[in-house]
């Protein structure tokens, strides 16, 4: 395993990462390591508890919090979510996606099943749509100091970019879905992921919010920048995922997309559980069936490739889409084709990633879960992909 380190020491090297932290579980042995700094100023290492922003990994966690609501028939997931949000009811849609002028009336609302297979016709205002321009307009989740329900209700009085069931759009509908469980749970998401996932697998560490004794296990956010080819402070520029709120110590602070944190040790008890659907002691989180309904592609092939595309996105010789061998489940990306994947992994190998460069998989058939931690956004993709090749060529 030294010779994992001594590849992410070369990304290191190359002044594109501070430091980098990971776990790997294969056929229940663990492996682990880390090198590099927590802070590039200070040069403080990292620990085994450093504690990372795991931005959209906040997504795969509120999907299983919310597929326990539908196993136990609280929800379902044809139902219309102004079902439960009302201020979506009067929801229209751009009749031309470049006219943010021009609506029209929704064919079918947006459900509960489009919420989680990003279907449902939201976008982000890091992405390269007139829907994702009005988002950073309005600054829809750029405070630190607002509800899950204030945010909501400001995202409803924007159009949908295009009709529910057409497309697939990464977006803040996992937002929304988070906003769903605190109505039809009536308490706020903090407790209910603390309830149903955090406590019974023991991810301490896990949450929205850092006690200030622990601060200081932090690791320091940086954005990597490609014209001066180094590491630099977050560039707050519009439309940029770094304008997010993300506080520190805001013990009210929710969000259904990002916002939670959490360490390399809380991140790997999740991702195992989703191999049995139970905790290392036995307790059931949910029924193995869920997920496997919930990491299988749920797209029809019309809606493939699907892709990312960020302001400034350049389709060049250099591009390449990291999503072409996957397709979406219920808050997954699912592999369906190696071949366009350099023959690696398995199919039905799954997982997610987050803003700032923190990854994991899991893969049911090779029995292998993988978690990776570090903390820079625009990060360059290659860290991730060696990471990849490493699990698929060595183990």
């Amino acid at each position: 395993m030294e010779k994992l380190n001594q590849i992410f020491q070369k990304h290191i090297n190359e002044g594109k990462y501070p430091g980098v932290q990971w776990k790997i579980n294969f056929n229940n042995k663990n492996y682990e390591g880390k090198v590099g700094y927590k802070n590039l100023e200070t040069e403080e290492i990292i620990e085994e508890d450093t504690i990372y922003r795991i931005w959209s990994m906040t997504k795969p966690i509120v999907a299983v919090a919310a597929m326990q609501l539908i196993e136990n028939e609280q929800m379902s997931l044809d139902d219309p979510i102004d079902k439960y949000l009302p201020e979506f009811s009067n929801l229209k849609v751009l009749k031309d996606e470049e006219n943010i002028s021009i609506t029209t009336f929704l064919k079918n609302p947006p459900t509960i099943k489009d919420l989680f297979l990003h279907t449902a016709g939201f976008s982000y205002n890091f992405l390269n749509d007139s829907i994702g321009k009005e988002y950073e307009k309005i600054k829809l989740f750029q405070s630190s100091t607002s509800s899950l329900e204030e945010e909501i209700l400001l995202l409803s009085k924007v159009p949908l970019l295009f009709q529910p069931s057409t497309k697939w759009r990464y977006s803040v509908s996992m937002d929304v879905l988070a906003r769903i469980l605190e109505v039809v749970l009536q308490e706020p998401l903090q407790v209910i992921l603390e309830k149903q996932i955090f406590s019974p697998l023991y991810m301490k560490d896990t949450s929205f919010f850092i006690n200030k004794n622990n601060t200081h296990r932090l690791m320091k956010s940086y954005e990597f920048d490609y014209v001066e080819n180094k590491l630099t402070e977050i560039i707050a520029d519009p439309q940029k995922i770094g304008t997010y709120g993300y506080p520190i110590s805001n013990n009210q602070y929710a969000r259904g997309g990002h916002g939670l944190y959490s360490t390399t040790v809380d991140y790997m008890s999740f991702a195992n559980m989703l191999h049995s659907g139970k905790s290392k002691d036995g307790k059931k989180i949910i029924d193995k069936k869920t997920i496997n309904f919930m990491t299988k592609n749920l797209l029809s092939p019309s809606f493939f490739p699907i892709e990312i595309l960020s302001i400034g996105t350049i389709k060049d010789k250099d591009y390449v889409n990291d999503l072409d061998a996957y397709g979406w489940g219920l808050g997954f990306r699912t592999l369906v084709d190696r071949s366009k994947n350099s023959n690696l992994g398995s199919i039905g190998e799954f997982g997610w990633s987050g803003a700032a460069a923190t990854y994991f998989l899991v893969d049911p058939v090779k029995n292998i879960s993988a978690v990776l931690m570090t903390q820079v956004l625009n990060a360059d993709s290659n860290l991730k992909k060696d990471f990849y090749r490493f699990i698929y060529t060595n183990l």
